[in-house]
């Protein structure tokens, strides 16, 4: 394993992403309040804008909030099909320019330079691809460089919006601990109010505690987090490779015609691997349905979607596959759908034109399956499948 000292880490950013797509379209929005999100006051802020960050809104506050916060704001429904083309435009731009990177979420990676220091130089290299993604996409990026991943996001965070820093090996604990507890990756609201009750407000003061008493009190991840107070984290950059996928198939034990059974398990093949993406909190972009003839005959279509894990949205995209596939009319032996073009991402944010009462229910949903099983809850039509 490379030491700490050796290796160098960035973290690239972009900056209000959705916002920032929405301002490439539209210039005249450029500096205003944004709230992309739903466009009702049931719905969700997705993103805002800076300028309305100013006025205490959030991602994921309820429309009807945010919009009580920042009277003047601008709300714009969100098209996520132009966030995934920029996103899949700047992972193309840093696929085709460095050997390694991890594709952390929808606007969020990490790229290993390890061993660049000794030809091009890390800073450098990091600058002008920056310039490069900027140039090619039209979109703001930030990064932090770093000798770990926690390091260089923290950076990264620190000089947001448009902006560069590198933390130089050694100067880790230094950079971190003015910060507020807050700013560490991994600590949520529980913990970070547990903290502050303890009287524990800057990483300064958790570094200082021994890794003894946050064992105590927080079990495992109190050993996490003493090392991330104290600028530690070996966590390697995981390539990124589209070509992972999460899939299902059925051989029928009689083969079939019956278009309304062929339905039926279409519908309970893609709610069982739709629930196992939001399991590893992972969004689509592709959709492949195959189907299998009596005579062996093997066939298979594919469509490039906007990246979501959301099941009403992905059996409709499969059922108009499979309607455009089955055309033969001939007996059916198998049927499979396969995900692909995966990243990771959680569900909250493909749900921008859906209420909170709609993502509630999916949370509670999942939380049921669970607890009880996956074919705990299904849809009706699912049933007979």
């Amino acid at each position: 394993m490379l030491l700490s000292k050796d290796r160098h880490i960035a973290h690239f950013d972009l900056d209000a992403f959705f916002v920032s797509v929405e301002e490439l379209r539209n210039p005249k929005l450029k500096g205003k309040p944004l709230l992309v999100g739903g466009g009702s006051d049931r719905g969700v802020v997705a993103a805002c804008s800076y300028a309305a960050r100013k006025y205490g809104v959030h991602s994921a506050m309820p429309m009807r909030v945010a919009r009580r916060l920042c009277p003047d704001a601008i709300v714009i429904k969100s098209d996520f099909e132009s966030y995934s083309k920029y996103s899949r435009l700047v992972t193309d731009v840093i696929r085709d320019t460095v050997p390694l990177f991890e594709k952390a979420s929808i606007d969020e990676f990490y790229i290993d330079l390890t061993g660049m220091d000794k030809f091009f130089g890390c800073l450098q290299f990091t600058d002008q691809l920056k310039k490069k993604i900027s140039k090619e996409s039209g979109l703001p990026i930030s990064w932090g460089l770093a000798s770990n991943k926690l390091i260089s996001k923290v950076a990264t965070n620190e000089v947001k919006p448009n902006g560069q820093l590198e933390i130089p090996f050694g100067n880790e604990k230094n950079f971190l601990a003015p910060l507020s507890i807050i700013k560490i990756p991994g600590i949520g609201r529980e913990t970070g109010y547990k903290l502050l009750k303890m009287g524990v407000e800057t990483v300064k003061v958790l570094s200082e505690i021994p890794i003894e008493m946050m064992e105590n009190l927080m079990g495992k991840p109190g050993i996490d987090l003493w090392r991330k107070a104290n600028g530690i984290d070996e966590t390697p950059v995981v390539p990124y490779h589209e070509q992972k996928s999460i899939s299902t198939e059925t051989t029928f034990q009689s083969d079939t015609i019956d278009t309304g059974f062929l339905h039926s398990q279409l519908v309970r093949m893609t709610e069982e691997i739709a629930f196992q993406l939001r399991q590893q909190n992972k969004l689509t972009g592709c959709i492949t349905v195959k189907i299998r003839y009596s005579n062996f005959e093997t066939f298979t279509k594919q469509v490039t979607i906007s990246y979501t894990n959301a099941d009403h949205v992905l059996l409709k995209t499969a059922k108009e596959l499979f309607n455009k596939l089955y055309e033969r009319r001939l007996l059916v032996r198998l049927l499979g759908i396969r995900f692909t073009h995966l990243i990771p991402g959680n569900y909250q944010i493909s749900l921008f034109d859906d209420t909170q009462e709609m993502i509630n229910l999916y949370q509670a949903i999942d939380s049921v399956k669970k607890r009880f099983g996956e074919k705990t809850l299904i849809r009706a039509v699912g049933v007979g499948a």
